[in-house]
């Protein structure tokens, strides 16, 4: 009972959330194979390797089915233990699936003039600042240019998800004509400028 005194609502939803998770068998397709080390499970599928390291006190097996593994935690009604139990078996899935499909993250440069050219692992952006700005892509990840829009591509989600990020924050969209870097599935939400606040 003192668990619940120390969480809201919403926490226990979380935590109920990632219980019911954990408990979902992650089932291997044709192709993906896995290797349960200490503390750690290899992933291998046709686009690489992918190194999930398993945060304790979880444990990943494959029991009855080589191709199911099952995440268990030793004291399930443990709120922490709850959260690392769905964690865990979240990244694993993620890289099952990154293994197979890598994961996507495209982005759109809003503004005239704006500009990306891409050597290799090296982005140059003109962006409206008084120099181009140099992003080097790390490794795992690759990126295409299409005219404005940059799309990366990997197999680690977290990774391609973090990428997406830093390279949003070298110009975010500013409020009031939209300039800068979005993703091309945000609505960037805009601001009356002074002159039509005045006039209204």
């Amino acid at each position: 009972m003192d668990d619940f005194r120390l969480y809201g609502l919403y926490e226990l939803l979380i935590f109920f959330y990632m219980s019911r998770i954990g408990k979902k068998p992650v089932l291997l397709p044709a192709g993906v194979d896995v290797t349960i080390g200490q503390g750690k499970v290899d992933v291998k599928g046709p686009k690489g390797i992918l190194h999930v390291y398993i945060p304790s006190p979880a444990t990943v097996s494959s029991q009855d089915d080589p191709r199911a593994l099952l995440v268990s935690v030793p004291d399930e009604s443990n709120l922490s233990n709850k959260a690392i139990w769905g964690l865990t078996r979240q990244l694993i899935a993620n890289a099952v699936e990154g293994v197979q499909t890598p994961f996507k993250k495209s982005l759109e440069l809003v503004g005239v003039g704006f500009k990306v050219a891409q050597a290799g692992s090296t982005l140059t952006l003109e962006v409206g600042f008084s120099h181009p700005v140099v992003f080097k892509l790390p490794e795992g990840v690759e990126a295409t240019v299409d005219k404005q829009v940059v799309t990366f591509t990997g197999s680690d989600k977290q990774l391609i998800g973090e990428t997406a990020a830093q390279f949003r924050r070298i110009r975010p969209p500013e409020p009031y004509k939209g300039k800068g870097i979005k993703f091309t599935t945000e609505v960037v939400r805009r601001k009356a400028g002074k002159t039509a606040t005045k006039s209204a």
